[in-house]
């Protein structure tokens, strides 16, 4: 356990170097959002896969795999599809408009691109991200609190408390510049981990022959894609439930910050091909993991999201385990400390500087965002002791929030010339109304997932609407 514990420190304390070497390039407020837009595409692909994983990645997709068997493979289709599709459709145009506008955030974007005065469009969608990043955020450090319970036997609070102080700590000296340089660290981590784990797991049960064995008698269905579901349940719980998922990809304003942040526009590619080969090794053994688990310890683990962190201790000397426990807390750390970042954005640049008209010198942008960066910390950590849900369930529903809100609007404004500032708001109400409902109705939920109707309707929102208006336009 002490040998973990070292691990586990050594790579913390990589982190907070990292932060505090960064502290010196946050001359203004563009330093502190979007490093200056100068990193180079293999950091910022690195920081987008990391930062688009969460505790999520490591915790609750094998936690679900664990549950669900083979079926969980819909989702990690559904995210590469998602993954693809984002970095080609939106990193390059998105790159060009943003500082064509001089825009740091997604509702600076959206403002200046649809020429919105009334500043509706930037109150809504600061409100969104708001509402759904607290959540999100407080889901990234409910994981914390899991990991080391499940490691250390610490009680989940003080877990929670120790993972959150860690990220708010870089993350308010380094601001953007920090979070990519860990990021490209702890998406390492996380490659090699999912890559590793799996692998080393199947050679522990004796090959590839005894895993189907073991988890035949625990229950053949987990061997099939269809999860022992048919008909309408197979077609929009299991298939397009999962390959859903990827659709939130599109709308998360942590991951299209990325995009912002490159320093060349003709990078992208390079970044696309990057990305994609971090997708195409990683996201096969996350689900593995918890496969292998349910394989390794049957079904008598009490929290399936703890699959990861018992199946390392089990399976790799102490040291080790370490490091690889370090990787779900990469997992958390990269998601949590982008998420602080939009947040601190949204509050700082949407909110102060352009609806209440305040300025401030470069200086004083930076330090007020260190003091948002806090004060957001902790309302998130309050959420989370009192809202200790699944992982999975509750980034999920954050995630789906994002991405039917965003979304469609994003794509749309970069690559349909006839939507304008009323047809983006409408896409953003409705896709954010759309989740909220469809999620807290049982009868709705249980038969598909909400991202995939919010989307929907979200995007027939932006188009009709736009048509209509056109002429008042």
């Amino acid at each position: 356990m002490n040998a973990i514990l070292v691990g586990l420190i050594f790579y913390v304390l990589v982190m907070l170097v990292i932060g505090f070497i960064s502290y010196r390039y946050m001359g203004s407020l563009d330093d502190f959002l979007l490093g200056g837009r100068r990193l180079g595409p293999t950091v910022i692909a690195f920081s987008e896969r990391a930062s688009g994983e969460s505790a999520w990645f490591l915790l609750g997709l094998p936690g679900f795999a664990y549950a669900m068997g083979m079926s969980a493979y819909w989702t990690v289709i559904g995210c590469a599809i998602g993954i693809f599709i984002s970095w080609v459709f939106i990193a390059t145009r998105l790159r060009k408009l943003t500082e064509e506008y001089n825009a740091l955030t997604i509702p600076d974007y959206l403002e200046e691109k649809f020429r919105d005065r009334s500043r509706l469009i930037r109150l809504t969608s600061t409100l969104i991200i708001l509402v759904f990043y607290v959540v999100y955020l407080g889901a990234q450090f409910i994981g914390a609190g899991k990991i080391l319970n499940a490691t250390f036997g610490l009680e989940q609070n003080l877990g929670m408390l120790i993972g959150a102080s860690i990220v708010v700590l870089y993350t308010m000296f380094g601001g953007f510049m920090a979070v990519a340089l860990t990021d490209l660290v702890q998406g390492a981590i996380m490659l090699a981990v999912a890559v590793i784990m799996p692998i080393i797991g199947i050679m522990a049960l004796g090959g590839p022959e005894q895993l189907i064995s073991k988890l035949h008698n625990i229950d053949p269905s987990l061997l099939t894609v269809t999860a022992g579901k048919h008909g309408r349940d197979l077609i929009l719980g299991v298939i397009l439930g999962g390959l859903g998922v990827g659709l939130g990809y599109m709308g998360q304003p942590h991951l299209l910050t990325r995009y912002m942040a490159i320093d060349k526009v003709e990078h992208v590619r390079k970044g696309v091909l990057v990305a994609m080969l971090w997708v195409l090794f990683a996201y096969w053994g996350a689900a593995l993991i918890g496969i292998v688990g349910l394989a390794y310890f049957g079904e008598g683990l009490k929290d399936a999201e703890a699959v990861m962190p018992n199946l390392a201790t089990a399976l790799f000397p102490p040291i080790i385990a370490g490091f690889i426990i370090a990787g779900a807390v990469a997992a958390m750390m990269s998601t949590a400390d982008s998420q602080l970042l939009v947040v601190t954005s949204a509050v700082v640049e949407d909110i102060y500087r352009k609806l209440m008209g305040k300025d401030l010198s470069r200086k004083q942008s930076v330090r007020f965002s260190r003091w948002v960066t806090l004060v957001v910390s902790i309302i998130a950590f309050a959420i989370a002791i009192f809202a200790k849900n699944l992982i999975y369930w509750l980034v999920l529903y954050a995630w789906s929030g994002l991405g039917a809100s965003f979304g469609p609007v994003i794509i749309l404004s970069l690559w349909w010339k006839k939507v304008n500032r009323w047809g983006a708001l409408a896409g953003l109400i409705t896709g954010t109304l759309t989740t909220i409902v469809w999620y807290n109705i049982p009868v709705l939920k249980n038969t598909i997932y909400e991202l995939v109707p919010a989307f929907l309707f979200s995007t027939i929102a932006v188009v009709v609407v736009s048509l209509i208006t056109q002429k008042k336009e």
